[in-house]
């Protein structure tokens, strides 16, 4: 919602922005953006000035200002409906879907589109190294593309369809499909029933570009309307990965596409992920008209998004790194990416339980087996504890879970506990990745400051 107003803000009109905690990051970044604040939320917000209500999906019946706004008939929609409507019908609506990588893929494909000087505007759901001198959620350019992360979440209270329905896709990318957000789906098939919706809003003329190596993402391709190309590093993707080799530095692999070798490339993130990741953006620059050289240069000057592996901080030789990961695939790909490019050092996994999804009991099976990269496993108290105990994960449940397959794993509810152990018990050349969707006590700064005393 921040990054919203600060965009409509950008284009000339007047915002103002209302939230019952507004942290100091975000206050700050509003601030910056001259955009006032109303703490909290009280009916008296809602004056008579406002010619439309944007409703954020955190926001539920029973909200002062939501029962204001719908006693005086005030006109109001939900975010994407506010982006549609302001931004995409006049430009070429590049869409970035998928369970995983799509914030790193939008970051990547916003900014090879700017290296190759065609000035795009950008909407992604992380903080991207490369868009503005200390890095932003957006870019508003003067282009014709504005590339935004599809996220299958819903929109608002009034209407449970996923966001990315309303971002008139000229071109999508559907990388994989994986059931997530247990919340509001009720089973994999309702996710692929709105992924299939996203890919059948692509025109005739429009461009599909779906994941090969993910089964459910590549079966769209059989009932697109438009013209469709796979990605990935299973042999006979059009955008087909091969040669991978991981380093402390990165990725570095070859490319063909559609037979036709492109050379090599380099990116400076870990993973096979993200060379997945960096084939879709390169499969949007091609469908854009940036050439294969402009491609490689950008990838290489690629400076990451926050929350994405991004080291925090070093001390007494410890490296700490945050990542955002919270679905068992995302821990997995996080964990063997750090160790593929530190083969030789330990690798400890701290994860907090703190997402809809990853505190509930339905991937608690999952969770056991996505921790077999990490050396040493520290798991904490799963965040939303008003969760019915039959339907909530069992922290202890999956530690036991890794110890009988052999892991090295152990419960500790709290960050203070955590904070202790891992002072007494790292060395020097040691790596700590630390696993949340949310700031988790603020753990990184307080290991940091632990390790330094």
């Amino acid at each position: 919602m921040a990054t919203l107003a600060a965009m409509l803000k950008q284009k000339g009109l007047a915002v103002r922005g209302s939230d019952e905690h507004v942290y100091p990051p975000m206050s700050t970044f509003l601030e910056q953006e001259g955009i006032p604040i109303l703490n909290g939320y009280d009916a008296a917000h809602i004056t008579t000035d406002l010619d439309l209500v944007v409703i954020g999906n955190a926001i539920s019946r029973g909200n002062p200002e939501l029962e204001e706004v719908l006693d005086r008939k005030i006109r109001y929609c939900s975010l994407p409906e506010a982006v549609r409507e302001q931004f995409l019908w006049g430009a070429r609506s590049i869409v970035v879907a998928g369970t995983h990588g799509k914030t790193t893929t939008t970051a990547l494909a916003g900014w090879l589109l700017v290296h190759a000087g065609l000035d795009p505007s950008v909407l992604v759901g992380g903080i991207a190294a490369n868009l503005g001198e200390r890095g932003a959620s957006y870019r508003l350019g003067r282009g014709r593309d504005f590339v935004i992360e599809g996220d299958e979440y819903d929109s608002a209270f009034f209407d449970k369809t996923a966001k990315f329905l309303k971002y008139l896709p000229d071109i999508a990318v559907i990388a994989n499909i994986e059931f997530d957000h247990a919340d509001i789906y009720e089973d994999l098939g309702a996710v692929r029933q709105a992924f299939r919706r996203l890919a059948n809003l692509v025109p005739r003329n429009g461009l599909l570009l779906v994941g090969a190596d993910s089964p459910d993402a590549a079966a769209l391709a059989a009932t697109a309307r438009s013209r469709v190309e796979t990605f990935g590093v299973a042999a006979g993707a059009d955008w087909f990965a091969y040669d991978l080799a991981s380093s402390a530095e990165g990725m570095t692999f070859r490319v063909q596409h559609q037979g036709t070798a492109l050379g090599v490339f380099s990116i400076g993130m870990a993973g096979e992920h993200n060379v997945k990741n960096a084939l879709a953006a390169m499969a949007i620059a091609r469908a854009v008209g940036v050439d294969a050289d402009t491609m490689r240069e950008g990838l290489a000057a690629f400076t990451g998004v926050k929350r994405r592996l991004e080291t925090v901080g070093s001390a007494r030789g410890v490296t700490v790194l945050d990542d955002f990961a919270h679905h068992p695939t995302a821990v997995r790909e996080t964990l063997a990416a750090v160790r593929a490019s530190h083969p030789n050092a330990r690798v400890w996994a701290v994860f907090e339980p703190r997402s809809a999804s990853s505190c509930r009991r339905v991937f608690q099976a999952a969770f056991a087996s996505s921790f077999a990269a990490a050396d040493e496993i520290v798991i904490a108290q799963v965040y939303r504890a008003q969760l019915p105990a039959d339907e909530r994960l069992s922290p202890e449940r999956l530690v036991e879970d890794l110890v009988a397959a052999g892991r090295r794993a152990r419960f500790v509810p709290d960050v203070g506990g955590i904070i202790e152990l891992l002072a007494r018990e790292v060395r020097d050349g040691d790596i700590v990745v630390v696993m949340s969707n949310g700031g988790f006590g603020g753990i990184h700064e307080k290991l940091l400051a632990a390790l330094q005393s």
